[in-house]
This record gives structure tokens, C-alpha cells and sequence, in this order.
């Protein structure tokens, strides 16, 4: 049985009072990791759904005067939408900042040139080789690359896939790889969800910061917060996020806390 929503009046008094700050922020940029954040994790990634009360609160903050709601995964954006349910006036980023959705860029979203599209066929290939036959391994096929996902395999068929993949395609040039919770995912552009929280500041003029993750590829944006942006990290493991609670269910709490205080 999952746990009761954090009540936002029951949330650590530190992370109440920052939130309460940002609520005098003029323009409020709200970034958010789906799997593990707004979705609890599930071992079929492509039946993942937001929690109901997270996906109101989302919807709500996303309608708030100068507030923009941004979900940030390491998802193919096509995906991202499909599963979380969400559209305008939500906007998203897919592929650990490989690509930005309707509203954030004036292009078809994709960052690959030739060259790139190229490295991406042999990555493909590689990979298909390389996991063939491994019971529970899968790969998900994203426009700037692939992930190989292990949630599903023995751990010994998922510590031999995932060193294979570190010694072999992950060695390559051009291909860029992030680890995450039993997965790695390879691309053929050099992304990360801070750099493309840096881009989103900057492109929307942010007064401040608002993000919450849950895996190690969520650290890169933790480490460039600025004084006055809040980073919360959702489960256990090291962070450098300021705050921290403990599943999907709490992260429900901090949102309708966080849509009382804007405008």
C-alpha cells in the first residue's frame, strides 16, 4: 500500500520556509524528473503514470502566473508525453536535454547532425548485438541514442550487459554515456539534465529555480542551483540537493505546497 501525500503543512520546516521564498519569485522556472518523481518506478517503463494528485498540482503550477512547468527526463520525448498525460501548457525535455518540446525551441527539437544520425545507426546495431539473447535486458531507442535498461534481467545477467556496454559502445568517440538507476544510456551528443536547466533559465529569464529528481543523472542540475533555487531529492542515495524526501507520494505534498505560494 503506497504511503499517505505529504500534507503541505507537514513538510520539514526548512524546505516549507524555501519554498515559501519562491513564491516572491517574479518568474519561477519548475523542473521536474518524471520516473521516480512524479511517476513512482515501475518495472514496465512504458506503464508508468504520474500519481493523480501530483499530475493536479503539476496542472495548477503550470497555470500560475510567471511559472513554468518543465518535466526533465532522461525519456525520448514522444514518450515522455505519452506516458505522463501532460500538455500545453506543461512543456518538456527529453532525452537528458537532447531535446526540447513545443515552446522551448523554434525547431523540430532535434539536435542531431548528420554525422551524429550516422554514429546513431552503429550505436543501434552494437547494441542489439551486444543484448542479444540476455533475458530482461531491453533497449529503448531515443532520437539522440539508446538505453539499455537491466531493471528487468538477474543481477548477474545486468552486471555482464552493463560492463559490456562500458567497455565496448560506452568507450566509443562521439558517444556520450550517463548511468543511471540499472541503466545506461548512450548518446551521441554530450547532453546533461543541468546543462538543460541552465538553457531553460536562460531562455526563460528565471528569477529562480525549482527542481526535483531522483537518480544519479539528476545530480548534474543539484550541483549547479543557484542561492535562492531549491533541489530536492526524491529517495534515498548521496545528493547535493538541499532538501530531500522520501517517494513519490511526499514529492505530491512539496508540489501543492509549492502551487499555494504562487501568485
Amino acid at each position: 500500500m503506497a504511503e499517505p501525500e505529504l500534507d503541505p503543512d507537514q513538510l520539514d520546516p526548512a524546505l516549507s520556509a524555501a519554498l515559501d521564498r519562491l513564491g516572491e519569485a517574479g518568474t519561477l522556472l519548475v523542473a521536474l524528473d518524471f520516473d521516480g518523481v512524479l511517476a513512482p518506478i515501475v518495472p514496465v517503463p512504458s506503464d508508468a503514470r504520474p500519481l493523480p494528485d501530483s499530475a493536479d498540482a503539476v496542472r495548477e503550477l503550470a497555470g500560475a502566473p510567471g511559472t513554468t512547468v518543465v518535466l526533465l527526463s532522461g525519456r525520448g520525448l514522444t514518450d515522455l508525453g505519452t506516458v505522463s498525460g501532460f500538455a500545453e501548457p506543461v512543456r518538456m525535455v527529453g532525452s537528458h536535454g537532447g531535446e526540447y518540446g513545443p515552446g522551448l525551441t523554434d525547431g523540430d527539437g532535434s539536435l542531431l547532425s548528420p554525422a551524429q544520425q550516422d554514429l546513431k545507426e552503429k550505436l543501434t546495431l552494437a547494441l542489439v548485438d551486444l543484448v542479444e539473447g540476455e533475458i530482461g535486458v531491453t533497449l529503448e531507442h531515443k532520437p539522440a541514442g539508446v538505453a539499455v535498461h537491466v531493471r528487468n534481467a538477474a543481477p548477474e545477467v545486468g552486471t555482464r550487459v552493463l560492463d559490456a556496454v562500458r567497455a565496448g559502445p560506452g568507450t566509443w568517440e562521439g558517444v556520450d554515456s550517463t548511468e543511471g538507476k540499472a541503466v545506461i544510456d548512450l548518446a551521441v551528443l554530450q547532453v546533461s539534465k543541468g546543462a538543460a536547466v541552465d538553457t531553460l533559465r536562460q531562455r526563460l529569464g528565471a528569477d529562480a529555480v525549482f527542481f526535483a529528481g531522483d537518480d544519479v543523472t539528476d545530480e548534474s542540475v543539484f550541483t549547479r542551483l543557484r542561492p535562492g533555487d531549491v533541489g530536492v531529492k526524491v529517495g534515498e542515495g548521496d545528493t547535493a540537493a538541499e532538501h530531500r524526501v522520501v517517494d513519490p507520494e511526499a514529492v505530491t505534498g512539496v508540489l501543492r505546497a509549492l502551487a499555494r505560494v504562487r501568485p
